[in-house]
């Protein structure tokens, strides 16, 4: 399920359901539990009915201001920078974390 046509194409799942939504917004709106399962439901739904692989259902959803749109593309990338090294909002974070990671090991192993 993706709120991105072109990314959610060029992943080429077996089946997806797309929902033009904002990113962020993928299962539905905030604080609209009956709209999210309508959402869900025939999403669903597509995931049993579609038969070719790689189809994808547009969900029949509408944002009710389509401004968002023109922003996303107007404003560029507005993402925080990627790092190779994590990243801890607090430095309680950072202590939780490596005292998982000792007791666990890595979650991910980098790629060379």
């Amino acid at each position: 399920m993706g709120s991105a046509l072109d990314i959610l194409k060029a992943g080429n799942p077996p089946r997806a359901a797309f929902l033009d939504y904002p990113l962020g917004h993928t299962a539905g709106k905030p604080n609209q539990p009956d709209l999210q399962r309508e959402i869900m439901l025939q999403a669903l739904e597509g995931f049993a009915s579609l038969t070719v692989p790689g189809q994808i259902k547009i969900l029949p959803f509408r944002w009710d201001d389509e401004d968002w749109k023109r922003t996303a593309m107007s404003e560029g990338d507005s993402r925080t920078p990627r790092h190779d090294t994590p990243q801890y909002q607090t430095e309680e974070d950072r202590i939780r974390a490596e005292a998982n990671t000792a007791v666990h090991g890595e979650v991910c192993e980098a790629s060379a």
